[in-house]
């Protein structure tokens, strides 16, 4: 065999001993450390990992480094992403460890030829999801590197850690400033570093101090109206920079909540204040509890909400898993927890409190009037003076909107979606996604996640097959899948008896034996225009129409019109007897084909054709589409200043969230009510500059990422 002789270009003298320096794109410096040279054979040199024989792995392993100057070392961060892991050798969706074939697919990304001797210690799993879309399902990981940790542990691995080099997609080096904790713990630490620092400007942890120093005028009174999730975050922040915050919510606390909505499914009893949709915690207590959003997971306001959530109770599992939820039943006690902490750091909460009012004294919001919300046959009124109101109200409260108006508030009419929610039997969905997998699901209790589905499609509705409007003619919508709840069940969310609206919900462990989602065409001015309503609140009398007509449906007593997906696409009523539907008020068989406008009916149509085709037996006689989901984000935009997020018609008045037009869920809406908290408090005197250093610029006008 051929024997290479290394550094040949060197003397003899030099040949046992020489300075070397390496560049690592760990550290911005180099690194000098002795190096023996040795005589190598080409053929061995090129047998790594199995291709070594068992004698040179061993050799291998307790080989020991040359001398090494460890105090100049890397640090830092590797991220390690799309690391899989079959479900046969993976511990199961309830498993967020580093298990023994998860450690040896990173030595791979590593080129780490002795996958025992990573320390797991090293590392961290911040990311695991579940792909069914190729052949070979697979639990997929995103996990991060502490390089400081690694050497410590594990010496000998510097050599490859110095030679690491980024891989598109694979491995990346991570330049962190800040890390995010959650709310509480990062306000401290900034009035802590405040409180340390000698001087405003003083740059602290390699980023610009933020100045939380109080105003001059002590305790600025606020009001947030709604404790959904964007007026809580909004509330927390204020608080704990030294308002005096009171909370108004026309609903109830969760406990009694939960008995309301209980009479409302058992007895048929609807509470108008107190509902699906109204009640602390906001519309999305009583839901899948989904924590997704478009901002993006590794989005530093992102990060702060979810540790906050697991603060309150949430489990640390929302940080890992690739699709978060919660469930209702781990929501009623998060939300608990979440009032008796605002409460024990001084804010004041009413319940049963509607907001009927604002005080406005030359263009500028001076206190709001309330009344009893509670009371079946007498209302008594209270105004609250205030330096601000924080308007965080659900997409549900049309009266507020209405009052809005008649204060020449500033709002336009905004996009949103409209359709049907369907449904199939859970085992189907399983089969569908996961074909001989199926049958690990059990119930939510299994090694794979139960199945769910997210499917869009666009339609174009030039060249329709039926006469329409020519105002619409040129109508291009987006169909899709929204809020698709595994295991879960159909809700009415109406606020009104003579409406049906629809939702869906699920548990934490998703074990019901129904799988349904809403299936929604995008709606704007050019339909609400098609039917004669115009101006701000043209799609809340859109909404109505829809409500209304499907409560006719219906034959009234909540009673949800429904129709097999396969008589929707034929346009027929061929049976009476419908399948088994999880919506425990009763569904009639109707024609709903004829609820919505045909561009809308078409577009459904089109959309389900589709999605059959993505996901073969989509269309099925067991199949059932509801009427009607109208609800699925604000018909209006209250709109708002980029500098000061105060509503642009009166100064004071600070519009956010869902019910704003600026969220969709509940983890965008608590970002937009953290920043807004920011805001408020910043014109208030009480921090003089903003949080764009810590969690990065929001996005203020209007087109947010859901």
């Amino acid at each position: 065999m051929e024997a290479v002789l290394l550094h040949n270009d060197f003397s003899a003298s030099k040949l046992c001993f020489y300075e070397s320096r390496f560049h690592s794109p760990l550290h911005q410096q180099f690194f000098r450390f002795p190096v023996s040279l040795r005589i190598r054979c080409a053929d061995k040199a090129r047998r790594t990992g199995k291709l070594r024989y068992p004698s040179e792995r061993k050799k291998l392993k307790h080989r020991q480094l040359p001398h090494l100057d460890l105090s100049v070392r890397p640090e830092g961060v590797w991220r390690l992403s799309m690391l899989g892991v079959s479900v046969q050798e993976d511990p199961g969706k309830d498993f967020y460890g580093l298990s023994e074939a998860l450690m040896k697919e990173i030595a791979k990304i590593l080129e780490f030829p002795v996958a025992s001797m990573l320390p797991p210690e090293a590392f961290t799993v911040v990311r695991k999801s579940f792909d069914v879309r190729k052949k070979e399902p697979k639990f997929v990981y995103t996990v991060d590197m502490d390089v400081n940790k690694m050497l410590t542990l594990e010496p000998r691995t510097w050599e490859f850690l110095s030679e690491l080099k980024p891989k598109v997609g694979r491995l990346e080096f991570l330049h962190r400033g800040r890390i995010s904790g959650d709310l509480m713990s990062t306000l401290r630490g900034l009035k802590n570093e405040v409180e340390e620092s000698s001087s405003p400007g003083e740059v602290i942890n390699g980023q610009d101090n933020i100045n939380l120093k109080l105003s001059t005028k002590l305790n600025p009174k606020v009001v947030v109206v709604g404790s959904g999730p964007s007026g809580l975050f909004a509330a927390l922040v204020l608080a704990e920079l030294g308002a005096d915050v009171t909370i108004i919510e026309r609903g109830n606390a969760v406990e009694q909540r939960g008995r309301d909505i209980g009479a409302l499914v058992v007895r048929r009893m609807l509470q108008p204040e107190s509902n699906f949709c109204f009640g602390e915690g906001g519309a999305g207590t009583w839901s899948d509890g989904k924590l997704v959003t478009r901002i993006g997971r590794n989005n530093n306001s992102v990060l702060t909400v979810l540790k906050t959530l697991v603060y309150f109770g949430a489990p640390s599992s929302i940080l890992v898993d690739g699709k978060p939820h919660l469930g209702t039943d781990r929501l009623v006690p998060l939300l608990r927890n979440f009032r008796q902490y605002l409460q024990g750091i001084g804010v004041t909460m009413k319940f049963g409190a509607r907001l009927d009012d604002l005080l406005v004294k030359e263009d500028n919001v001076t206190g709001i009037k309330i009344s009893d919300s509670s009371s079946k046959f007498e209302s008594h009124s209270q105004d609250l003076d205030c330096d601000a109101v924080v308007l965080a109200i659900g997409h549900s409260a049309r009266d507020t909107y209405e009052m809005l108006l008649s204060h020449d508030v500033n709002m336009v009419p905004k996009d949103f979606a409209v359709g049907l929610r369907v449904e199939h039997p859970q085992q189907l969905i399983n089969s569908i996604q996961y074909s001989g997998l199926a049958s690990e699901v059990r119930s939510g209790r299994g090694k794979v996640p139960v199945a769910d589905y997210h499917v869009a499609e666009y339609v174009d509705q030039r060249h329709t097959s039926k006469p329409a409007s020519t105002s619409l003619k040129q109508l291009t919508r987006s169909c899709y899948s929204f809020c698709m709840c595994p295991g879960g069940q159909v809700v009415l969310t109406s606020t009104d008896p003579s409406e049906i609206c629809i939702n869906g919900m699920s548990f934490s462990r998703r074990s019901s034996k129904w799988a349904n989602a809403a299936l929604v065409v995008t709606v704007s001015s050019k339909d609400f225009n098609a039917v004669n309503f115009s101006g701000p609140l043209a799609g809340v009398e859109f909404q109505r129409m829809l409500e209304r007509k499907a409560a006719i449906m219906g034959g009234g007593n909540f009673v949800v019109p429904a129709q097999t997906i396969t008589d929707f696409l034929n346009e027929k009523l061929s049976v009476l007897s419908l399948p088994s539907s999880s919506y425990r008020l009763g569904v009639k068989a109707a024609n709903l084909h004829e609820l919505f406008p045909y561009d809308i009916t078409e577009a459904l149509q089109h959309a389900i054709i589709m999605f059959d085709k993505e996901l073969p037996g989509f269309i099925s006689s067991s199949g059932l589409v509801h009427g009607v989901e109208t609800r699925t984000s604000s018909p209006i935009q209250i709109t708002r200043s980029i500098d000061t997020w105060e509503s642009t018609s009166l100064r004071g008045l600070y519009p956010v969230g869902e019910g704003a037009g600026y969220a969709g869920g509940i983890v965008s809406a608590a970002v937009d009510g953290m920043y807004a908290g920011f805001a408020v408090a910043r014109n208030l005197g009480l921090v003089d500059r903003t949080i764009d250093l810590l969690f990065g610029s929001s996005q203020t006008d209007g087109y947010v990422k859901y």
